[in-house]
């Protein structure tokens, strides 16, 4: 009799642990998707993958990552406000999906600051200013490219991500600093536009540092300028745009941050941020990470709330200037 109660209370103890075990964790016992709106290979991509494996661990379930493309970013972000509120799907978003996208685009499929949560800020990134080695004449510095643009209005064009992107607007900006004359190619993300570039399809391109940087290394690209308002400590050799081209105050940069449902509980929330940045806040994380060129930020829901709060009027204006407008 003493053995079958002991068993029984032991069968118990069982049923009973992933119950204890979700209640302590604030997450449910099953895999978290970390999601990304832009091609593989793009910044949120290769984060992603970067902490897939310790997060899995931190967090004590699988942990799959997955690129949801589409709609400069909307079609994920719109999976993710529709998704599960606890937690099991976990969005990278740009600052560009979150607040220019809004602007560009004449109707949006959620309110990005209603209906996605912020769990954390993560880094800024940087465009580079990106040519072909192979192109000719070549590109050689940006007063060259300037030199050549001017020299012939309306020939000379521009790739970019996506109307409204922030490779387009910042290739916009740049445009209007220099008085010039182009044209804008849009394109399906990052990676279908440096093909162009590699191509001859395109004669410049403002890109994201890390995707960029081996071929720049192995001598395949040259990059013009870094727009970010002072040279990157890991990449000491690229020029800011402003001395490049001798534009003063010239700055373009974008920045990451996680966000999940709007409905999901704070506990939840609170949950992804503490595991997502003790995996993030390592001597190695933060060496692979800023040797892409980024700059890490790391802040709670509250400040990613905040800076949101003055990204939305900031872009409205750029885009407004540069009358980038969705079809």
């Amino acid at each position: 009799m003493r053995s079958r109660l002991i068993l029984a209370a032991a069968a118990a103890l069982c049923m009973a642990a992933p119950a204890v075990r979700a209640q302590q964790t604030n997450l449910p016992n099953r895999p978290v998707l970390l999601m990304g709106g832009f091609p593989a290979g793009t910044q949120g991509d290769i984060y992603w993958r970067l902490i897939q494996e310790p997060l899995s661990r931190a967090l004590g379930v699988p942990v799959a990552v997955e690129a949801r493309t589409g709609a400069s970013g909307n079609i994920a972000m719109e999976a993710t406000a529709r998704s599960a509120p606890d937690g099991t799907t976990v969005l990278a978003a740009t600052s560009a999906m979150l607040a220019i996208n809004r602007a560009v685009m004449p109707s949006m499929p959620i309110d990005t600051q209603t209906e996605l949560a912020p769990v954390m800020t993560l880094f800024e990134v940087p465009n580079v200013l990106v040519t072909s080695t192979e192109r000719r004449p070549a590109y050689t510095d940006c007063q060259a490219l300037i030199s050549i643009a001017r020299a012939r209005p309306g020939q000379l064009n521009y790739a970019s991500s996506g109307i409204g992107a922030s490779t387009h607007l910042a290739a916009a900006q740049f445009a209007s600093a220099a008085g010039l004359q182009m044209v804008h190619v849009p394109y399906r993300g990052g990676p279908f536009a440096m093909t162009a570039l590699y191509q001859g399809d395109a004669d410049l391109f403002f890109y994201q540092s890390g995707p960029v940087l081996d071929d720049w290394r192995q001598g395949k690209v040259r990059l013009l300028g870094i727009t970010s308002a002072q040279r990157v400590p890991t990449l000491p050799e690229i020029p800011t745009i402003a001395e490049a081209c001798n534009m003063p105050g010239f700055v373009s940069t974008t920045w990451y941050g996680v966000v999940v449902s709007a409905r999901t509980p704070p506990a939840v929330i609170d949950r992804l941020y503490r595991e997502i940045r003790a995996v993030t806040d390592t001597p190695e994380m933060r060496a692979r990470i800023e040797g892409m060129g980024f700059t890490m930020m790391l802040g709670g829901p509250e400040d990613m709330r905040a800076r949101l709060a003055a990204d939305i009027p900031h872009w409205a204006q750029v885009v407004e200037r540069s009358g980038a407008r969705a079809q």
